[in-house]
């Protein structure tokens, strides 16, 4: 027999939910017969499956121990250890408290991983707050903690995570209906003196993982908007402060692009000789975009510590470098 007290990470979602992250290589029908059989109770009562967990609730299976074995790999199953076994780093901590984690994700850090054997920022929060005794393993078979924003790999800047079902839900929901402002970064090739909202279309081309921007509606494409102040700059580079209204696939990156004004050191949509001379001269080697400010809505519940909180990034010590010698 097991038992499972509902924890806040677990509270919220419904039984059936539950039993499926539980017993993640079962299929529906076992764990639905055993609810009718009564195998499986919620509170020492028989259940549907529908139920609404809240925090304290007793979930027991009364099922042989091989079973459960059998019907749970989990979270740390064999395929996931390659990733979780380096996944040691320490995080650039901007804010935390006990729902969200706020880090300076470096370039080259990919924000979730695209293959079982990737480390990513995902992989590198959970070690943290399992080495921090935030969370055990066991509690990783039930909910798992993620990123709310995705950067590209080679974008620097901030990464929001949830720590808590709770914390992720509204985080995700902040983004999502853009509540949540967010910032960028960028120098980006030519000079410009005035500010600008700019609309247009994006789509994507999946098997060259790039992207089309254009002024008009085209098939497939989803709309963007990008609004820019610059803070600096010269007659050959300007340093932008970018508003990242609508949130697409390299909407900042392309969109610059399409305007005639690509990001320095972009080697996707950029110019090849302005990048050819950046990398001979400070070895740069990635874009210089960086997710530099997160301004958040009034808020209560969850997220009540960060209500109308503006939380910035500090740029990499390279960009930094490179604005000071380019002036």
């Amino acid at each position: 027999m097991k038992e499972i007290i509902i924890s806040e990470n677990e509270a919220g979602q419904r039984l059936d939910k539950l039993l499926g992250k539980y017993l993640n290589e079962a299929p529906k029908s076992f764990f639905y017969k055993m609810l009718r059989k009564k195998n499986i109770v919620l509170n020492d009562k028989k259940a549907s499956g529908n139920e609404k967990l809240k925090m304290g609730d007793h979930v027991k299976l009364y099922l042989a121990d091989d079973t459960i074995q059998k019907f749970s790999s989990g979270y740390t199953e064999k395929s996931s250890l390659p990733a979780m076994a380096k996944a040691k780093k320490q995080l650039d901590i901007i804010y935390e408290d006990h729902h969200i984690l706020l880090i300076n994700k470096p370039s080259g850090m990919l924000s979730q991983k695209a293959a079982i054997t990737d480390v990513s920022a995902v992989e590198y929060v959970i070690q943290y707050l399992l080495d921090s005794g935030q969370m055990t393993e066991e509690e990783l078979s039930t909910f798992r903690p993620g990123v709310c924003n995705r950067l590209d790999r080679n974008t620097s800047g901030i990464l929001a995570a949830g720590k808590t079902l709770a914390g992720l839900q509204e985080l995700s929901r902040i983004f999502k209906d853009r509540s949540l402002h967010k910032y960028y970064r960028c120098l980006v090739k030519g000079s410009i003196k005035e500010g600008q909202h700019i609309c247009g279309y994006l789509v994507k081309d999946e098997k060259t993982n790039r992207v089309i921007v254009s002024k008009h509606p085209i098939k497939d494409s989803l709309p963007i908007e990008t609004s820019y102040q610059p803070v600096s700059g010269n007659d050959r580079v300007t340093l932008l402060e970018v508003h990242l209204i609508t949130g697409r696939t390299h909407q900042i990156r392309a969109h610059l692009a399409s305007i005639g004004h690509p990001i320095i050191g972009d080697y996707k949509y950029g110019d090849r000789k302005i990048n050819q001379y950046y990398k001979e001269k400070y070895g740069l080697t990635s874009q210089l975009l960086h997710a530099y400010r997160l301004e958040f809505p009034q808020m209560s519940g969850v997220l009540k510590a960060v209500s109308g909180m503006c939380v910035t990034a500090p740029l990499p010590a390279l960009f930094t470098k490179i604005l000071e010698k380019e002036g």
